[in-house]
């Protein structure tokens, strides 16, 4: 007998109009990690862009060296090695004796990508991850190093920051 998540209470994983409705399903299915039809290298590679793009903004305004010259490098390296912590989690979750959890199809993701579940594929997740978190890093600090987006920069850590 098998038990679909969607329809059994006893589960907790109801389909409510929250998170079966067809904004949600279509925000959830298009991000990289459902999406349909890319590489798990590339899953990792944009999911990892992001993380390192974002990671970036909050390690350099309000990191401990937010008010000396070398506030974009701190914050560079900081959110690169962020992103090696991240990558190493990945590679503790792949290495215990079982393969990694298959999320069963629920209320928001009808078809989750059975090739990111394997070794093999989240092997491939994690290198993708990695590489796209520096490089989303180095583009960050790249762009706050630009002309253009220097007085912007400065607004925001007298904005954000203290001291």
């Amino acid at each position: 007998m098998t038990v679909t998540p969607v329809s059994d209470p006893c589960v907790g994983n109801l389909a409510t109009p929250v998170n079966s409705g067809y904004f949600i399903k279509g925000l959830i299915n298009n991000l990289p990690f459902y999406r349909q039809g890319i590489s798990p290298n590339f899953r990792g590679l944009e999911t990892g862009a992001a993380f390192g793009y974002l990671l970036f903004g909050p390690f350099t305004i309000c990191g401990p060296l937010r008010n000396t010259d070398y506030q974009q490098t701190a914050g560079l390296l900081a959110a690169i090695g962020a992103v090696h912590i991240l990558t190493l989690l990945f590679l503790l979750y792949n290495q215990p004796g079982k393969q990694p959890n298959i999320p069963p199809a629920d209320a928001t993701v009808g078809n989750p990508p059975a090739d990111l579940f394997t070794r093999t594929g989240w092997a491939d997740f994690t290198s993708g991850f990695w590489l796209g978190g520096c490089g989303g890093a180095v583009f960050a600090w790249f762009l706050c190093s630009t002309v253009h987006v220097q007085d912007l920069f400065k607004i925001a850590s007298g904005v954000w920051s203290v001291g």
